[in-house]
């Protein structure tokens, strides 16, 4: 199972100063609030590490969570050499609107698509009720793809 977010924040930066510095990649065991998120949803839809890979559609960090369209399109080229990487990949849950945005482009692909809202503080205040779901959306697609824990 793909997990394709949108953008990655600022904790991803190893470049990062301050007291609390980036990882340098992506991994719900950053010290974020997202990455807790994602670890929190995870454990509880059921879904072991081993048959997971956490990306971006824009898979770099670069200063703003802003995206404009050619950003995006190159991402959409990343995503593509990522996916061609992936042999086994039977399906992808896009996370957040703008990840969304990617599903055209995956159709035809012969992919279970599934779509979730993003896991951020944001989506939480603003809707609780749609972040409460995020599990089971995602134990539902790992269900679809046979990817629950034995």
């Amino acid at each position: 199972m793909l997990f394709l977010l949108e953008k990655p924040g600022p904790m991803t930066d190893s470049s990062r100063s301050g007291v609390r510095k980036g990882s340098g990649f992506i991994s719900r065991n950053n010290d974020d609030p997202t990455a807790e998120a994602t670890w929190h949803f995870m454990s509880e839809a059921g879904i072991p590490r081993r048959k997971t890979l956490i990306w971006n559609v824009i898979p770099w960090w670069n200063g703003t969570i802003d995206i404009k369209r050619d950003e995006h399109e190159q991402g959409l080229q990343a995503t593509a050499r990522l996916i061609e990487l992936l042999p086994k990949l039977r399906g992808v849950v896009l996370v957040g609107k703008k990840a969304g945005r990617a599903q055209p482009f995956l159709a035809g692909k012969g992919l279970y698509i599934a779509t979730s809202p993003h896991p951020s503080p944001q989506v939480r205040a603003a809707f609780p009720t749609m972040w409460r779901g995020i599990g089971t959306t995602w134990h539902e697609a790992a269900r679809h793809l046979g990817c629950l824990s034995d």
